[in-house]
């Protein structure tokens, strides 16, 4: 090879290098620019340590009774199938609670979907909180996990009920047994007369008392359990129904309250009191 032919090689070779070089360069920056115009994955979302999906419902979603819920899971989330899922308020306070079922067997690696229904009564914030927890039979902290959501309360239809109280305006020579019925609303709720009861434990409202209205029943009571079969309401009432209650008349108002409260619907003809299970007994003067 001649002289001069030698030196068009190697010419040639560094054109080829350097064409070569900026190609690279410029496919890079493309592929950059690519990168950053490219739009962006929505990633589902994801709970503790990628454990848990919801897919319904959605982050701040607006939610109503009845909510549907649903999603996947890890195995180490359920026990027997199941595991619960809690509604708060924006005060914290617990609206209700509901165990979400495994669809597929929940003995297994990957994630078992699961589902469930959630009723909850009217909440007193528009905000609130939804809460996954793995179900935890140890009771051990370690293993403790849960996943926070949080929620829009939709507008909520409203039920106009009964509730009723003694009232000395009304009734100024305390006839025991007489009372008077004042009118409130409560969400839309299966359980309208244990929501009339709750009602009537309250107790009367500031305006209430100004226009004469007290309770006779002590505050701090419990509706233990409600059941109404064949046109017979049958409550149970905590120890605090009776504590410190004492005089004929203080105990036939307590009943006038609850008897009346109850009787404004019309599937209820007779109603039974009991306390912690006991009929007998209760109440006494």
């Amino acid at each position: 090879m001649t002289k001069k032919n030698l030196i068009i090689l190697i010419a040639g070779l560094i054109i080829v290098v350097a064409f070569s070089a900026s190609a690279a360069i410029l496919g890079f920056k493309f592929l950059k620019l690519g990168q950053k115009n490219a739009p962006e994955q929505k990633l589902a979302l994801v709970g503790i340590e990628n454990e848990i999906t919801i897919d319904s419902p959605a982050p701040e979603a607006t939610i109503s009774s009845p909510l549907e819920i649903s999603g996947k899971a890890r195995e180490n989330w359920y026990f027997e199938a199941n595991f619960p899922v809690k509604l708060f308020d924006a005060n914290g306070n617990q609206i209700a609670v509901m165990p979400v079922r495994a669809q597929s067997d929940w003995m297994v690696t990957d994630f078992v979907p699961f589902k469930a229904t959630l009723e909850f009564p009217a909440p007193a914030t528009a905000t609130g909180t939804l809460v996954f927890q793995n179900d935890n039979p140890s009771g051990d902290p370690a293993r403790s996990k849960s996943f926070s959501m949080p929620i829009v309360f939709g507008a909520v239809a409203k039920t106009k009920i009964e509730v009723y109280f003694n009232n000395l305006k009304l009734d100024p020579q305390v006839s025991c047994n007489k009372v008077f019925s004042v009118d409130r609303e409560v969400g839309q709720t299966q359980g309208v007369a244990r929501a009339a009861l709750e009602e009537l434990l309250k107790g009367p409202t500031d305006a209430e008392k100004n226009d004469g209205y007290y309770t006779s029943i002590n505050t701090g009571v419990k509706i233990q359990k409600l059941t109404i079969e064949n046109g017979v309401a049958k409550v149970n009432f905590d120890e605090q129904l009776e504590n410190a209650v004492g005089g004929s008349c203080r105990v036939s108002a307590i009943r006038a309250q609850i008897v009346a409260t109850l009787k404004q619907f019309s599937t209820i003809k007779d109603i039974i009191i009991s306390i912690n299970g006991r009929t007998a007994d209760i109440l006494q003067p």
